[in-house]
């Protein structure tokens, strides 16, 4: 009885978390109507404003957190850097303790 429920349990958590799973952005490569497309640098720049974007997209539903317009995995990264800059970047879990 207890592996039917413990099998159960599991089934249900990994369809819970399935329904989280990412999908490809259908907006890459594709420039808003002034040509332009974010790249490093704003990917950069949105990962160190983005505490201060969620925020504020809490309240104005015009503003996003992530450019969907981005020239693809140098946006990503540069994102992913700039967020870590901005949350201090796990650095510190590399010290000794004493």
């Amino acid at each position: 009885m207890k592996m039917m429920i413990a099998v159960l349990f599991l089934i249900a958590l990994l369809l819970s978390v399935s329904g989280c799973a990412a999908r490809p952005n259908e907006l890459a490569n594709k420039p808003v109507e002034t040509g332009a497309l974010a790249g490093f640098w704003q990917g950069v720049w949105h990962g160190l404003i983005s505490p201060f974007a969620f925020l504020v997209s809490l309240f104005d539903h015009g503003i996003g957190v992530y450019d969907i317009h981005n020239n693809g995995g140098w946006y990503n990264f540069g994102f992913i850097l700039g967020a870590a800059i901005i949350f201090g970047g796990g650095g510190r879990g590399s010290h000794r303790r004493r």
